[in-house]
C-alpha cells in the first residue's frame, strides 16, 4: 500500500523517472481526448493547443529524466535506447516503467519489489 507522504517521494533518480514516465502518460490521455475534440462536427481546439504543450513539455522532461537515470543507474545502450523509444508510443512509458523495475534496473524501486517478493533482484546493467 503507497502511503500518500511516498507518492510525491522525488528524492532519487529512480523516484523522479518514475513520477515523470507516469505523467508521460497520463498526458498522452489528455492529448488523446483533444485530439476526439478536434475532430467534432463542431471542433473545439483549445484542448489540443493546452494539452498538446503540456504533453510536449511532458516528454522534453522524461527525455532528460530517461537520460540521466541512464547515468545514475549504469543503464547499457540497449536499455538506455528502450528507455527514449517508451515516450513515443501512448502509454509505454509506464511499461518500460514496470518493466525496469521488474528486471532490476531501477536502483532502489528494484530493490524494494524484490524484498516485497522475497526474490533478488536481477543485477544492473
Amino acid at each position: 500500500m503507497v502511503r500518500m507522504g511516498n507518492v510525491f517521494d522525488l528524492s532519487s533518480v529512480a523516484k523522479r523517472f518514475r513520477f515523470i514516465a507516469v505523467l508521460e502518460a497520463i498526458s498522452w490521455v489528455f492529448l488523446i481526448v483533444g485530439m476526439v475534440f478536434k475532430r467534432l462536427p463542431e471542433p473545439v481546439l483549445w484542448p489540443v493547443k493546452v494539452f498538446g504543450m503540456t504533453h510536449g513539455i511532458i516528454f522534453v522532461l522524461f527525455v532528460i529524466a530517461a537520460v540521466m537515470a541512464a547515468r545514475e543507474l549504469g543503464w547499457n545502450a540497449k536499455t538506455t535506447v528502450l528507455a527514449l523509444l517508451s515516450s513515443i508510443p501512448p502509454f509505454f512509458t509506464v511499461v518500460f516503467e514496470i518493466w525496469a523495475v521488474r528486471s532490476g534496473k531501477l536502483g532502489e524501486l528494484s530493490n524494494a519489489v524484490s524484498a516485497d517478493s522475497g526474490a533478488p533482484a536481477a543485477a544492473t546493467s
